[in-house]
């Protein structure tokens, strides 16, 4: 959801997986994941002005709302507040209370015509619950993900020769455990014609690099050679659990964990290339993927996320769909360079990934191409997630 949180889409999400594999034990479950906590939390004030987004806060409301009004939505609930789990804490009207938290929320953004006065009626008329991170205390790892934009082909070249691959039609009879990457594509990628994933190529990519990340991502904008743009998204996995590569370096002593970041990784790779047969494979994991026919990308409830304005977090301990507020601080663009500036945030939860697990794992979803691409690659902190319902 994390980067795989780009990203699950068009059925069961990945989107969050970080790439980078940032981890963290998560906190006992005999402990409620969301206690509530007093209303004193900083809010949003970057909704207003020059560069405010509000247009685009209430476009991921509007997205949020339209899962909650589904039948699906009605059923991920009953499940979440079923008893023995994480929601049943707020009780079986939370998907109800969710819809009217939402709408009011949505009125005030629209009416409210200074931060002070949205705040004030915020902290009047929601209820505030925090995560208890991942060590009870209130401390989460955030990481940043995105939809990257790459040159492919719609034929394999010279120059385009690893390719991302359709869902196989027999999936669902594959035996279990299903085969390892390095079964599906052997340790250099290049062995899958004599396999199951024989005449599945979706379209190629020219860069094995770049094929990995968008299986961790989870989708793709994709230029190709004929001048067309192509979607692709997530469409099925097997069933090995993700590994992170950037741990696996780390555990190898091949990079210092303060300094992990997306760019320093890519670098790694790129003085190192012959390491890709070595660490790539230890990924047993493998996503399959689908041509999304332009379609935006979109999270783990089926509805497109919105950049900066979407999470990918565990949700089976956290409200799909739910409004919240991050607190922790993201890279901006300054002089040609990246300056970490803290930040408060109304977001929309609405991804999931395979390495977003616990109380302790946020994934933010910082948009498409190169840019979102630099700062995703750069947020490594930590901070705090609250979630806000409507008082009953």
């Amino acid at each position: 959801m994390s980067w795989l949180p780009t990203i699950a889409y068009q059925t069961v999400m990945i989107a969050g997986v970080t790439l980078l594999g940032l981890t963290s034990s998560p906190a006992p479950l005999q402990m409620r994941p969301l206690p509530e906590v007093p209303a004193d939390v900083g809010l949003d004030t970057g909704l207003w002005g020059p560069g405010g987004d509000r247009q685009r806060l209430l476009r991921s409301i509007d997205e949020s709302l339209r899962y909650l009004r589904t039948p699906k939505a009605k059923a991920d609930y009953a499940a979440y507040t079923a008893e023995g789990q994480a929601g049943a804490q707020f009780g079986p009207d939370l998907h109800q209370r969710m819809i009217r938290s939402l709408q009011r929320f949505r009125h005030l953004v629209r009416h409210s015509h200074s931060p002070q006065e949205l705040q004030a009626a915020v902290r009047r008329e929601f209820n505030f619950y925090q995560s208890v991170g991942h060590d009870g205390m209130g401390t989460v790892s955030f990481t940043g993900y995105y939809e990257p934009t790459y040159q492919a082909s719609a034929v394999p070249t010279a120059d385009y020769r690893y390719p991302l691959f359709r869902r196989p039609p027999d999936f669902g009879q594959w035996p279990e455990p299903h085969p390892t990457r390095a079964d599906l594509e052997g340790a250099d990628g290049q062995q899958w014609q004599q396999g199951k994933l024989q005449g599945l190529e979706l379209v190629w990519l020219r860069d094995r690099m770049e094929a990995f990340l968008i299986q961790v991502q989870g989708s793709a904008q994709l230029r190709l050679t004929n001048g067309q743009i192509m979607t692709v998204g997530y469409a099925g996995k097997t069933n090995h659990p993700y590994t992170s590569i950037g741990q696996e370096l780390i555990k190898d002593g091949k990079i210092a964990r303060e300094e992990l970041t997306l760019p320093r990784l890519i670098a790694y790779f790129e003085a190192n290339p012959e390491e890709l047969d070595n660490y790539i494979p230890r990924n047993k994991s493998f996503v399959f993927f689908a041509n999304t026919a332009g379609s935006p990308a979109s999270g783990s409830i089926s509805v497109p996320v919105t950049p900066e304005r979407s999470i990918a977090t565990d949700k089976s301990l956290m409200p799909p769909g739910g409004l919240a507020i991050i607190e922790t601080a993201l890279p901006f663009a300054v002089n040609h360079d990246w300056e970490q500036r803290p930040v408060s945030r109304f977001v929309l939860d609405q991804d999931t990934g395979s390495a977003i697990r616990g109380p302790g794992r946020v994934d933010i979803f910082m948009g498409t191409g190169d840019t979102a691409k630099a700062r995703a690659g750069l947020i490594n902190t930590p901070g705090q997630l609250y979630y806000l319902l409507l008082k009953p």
